[in-house]
């Protein structure tokens, strides 16, 4: 059947205003192109206005840049129209896109919202709170068994007054030693001479001088 007949044609997209704004602002730009050839005609008839006396041949000039200038200012006033219509398009645009953005937005808000709920449906609160008092409990069982198992075997109690006691005495037992040093490095010195100097004297048998040396026997002269 369809060879016989033919397909029908297949539908156009309803116009979307994307491209209705594209269309506009291309008819716009070729308006501002007709509006600047224009622009440059006005130009070589002013010029040639310039270099010309008054007269019939000055008049032609002339009304031929009032045709010129009279189309130019058609052009505007189509410029205008286009690039108004361009502008309310693109605020009807924007409006939509933003609902758009906006329906987009709720919605990924509505499944937030859902995931949510689901995420804490499972959770209970009491169920938190006595796992976190079981959690206290087991960390001082814990600290108890570490003291526990930190205690000492065998060792008597003492007084902290008979520490104090026995640190104090052994002070002084150090300044007692500290003080006497000095007394050994005395007593190992040698001994100063209690003779006057030139006195002499024996040790047994030996004569010794006052530095208690031995005497060389002194030969007769």
């Amino acid at each position: 059947m369809n060879r016989l007949f033919g397909r029908g044609k297949a539908k156009e997209p309803p116009p979307n205003l994307t491209d209705c704004i594209s269309g506009i602002d291309s008819r716009g730009e070729s308006v501002d192109k007709k509006i600047a050839r224009l622009d440059a005609e006005l130009g070589k008839y002013r010029d040639q206005m310039k270099k010309m006396r008054d007269g019939p041949s000055k008049n032609m000039v002339k009304q031929k840049a009032m045709r010129v200038l009279k189309q130019k200012r058609m052009y505007e006033n189509q410029r205008d129209q286009l690039n108004q219509q361009s502008f309310n398009l693109e605020q009807q645009n924007f409006a939509i896109q933003t609902c758009k953005d906006t329906k987009t937005t709720v919605d990924a808000m509505k499944i937030g919202v859902k995931d949510f709920k689901k995420a804490y449906k499972d959770v209970n609160i009491d169920q938190i709170e006595n796992m976190q008092d079981e959690m206290e409990d087991l960390m001082e069982q814990a600290n108890e068994v570490q003291e526990v198992m930190g205690r000492s075997y065998g060792m008597p109690e003492i007084d902290d007054d008979e520490l104090e006691a026995e640190l104090d005495a052994l002070g002084d037992e150090i300044g007692a030693d500290a003080d006497a040093s000095y007394l050994d490095d005395a007593i190992g010195a040698p001994s100063i001479p209690s003779n006057e100097p030139g006195a002499d004297s024996m040790r047994g048998d030996v004569p010794v001088d006052e530095f208690g040396l031995p005497q060389i026997p002194q030969t007769a002269k």
